[in-house]
């Protein structure tokens, strides 16, 4: 359950969001195109990153890039 955390973690880096046009979820409501976000978290495929709403939400890496 360490996720229940993250939030309170220290951050890894921050990443830009590039762009918010997802094939199979409104990424857009929760993601600002050319914002950039603090990454709690990081796996192979996702970011898990501060979202709009103020949560840690989990994204796929192809939505960023590093700054």
């Amino acid at each position: 359950m360490i996720h229940h955390s993250w939030k309170e973690a220290p951050t890894i880096n921050n990443v830009k969001c590039v762009h918010t046009d997802a094939k199979k979820y409104m990424v857009n409501r929760v993601l600002t195109e050319g914002k950039t976000y603090e990454v709690k978290n990081e796996t192979e495929e996702f970011l898990f990153v501060v979202d709009n709403s103020g949560k840690v939400g989990g994204f796929y890496k192809e939505y960023f890039e590093e700054i």
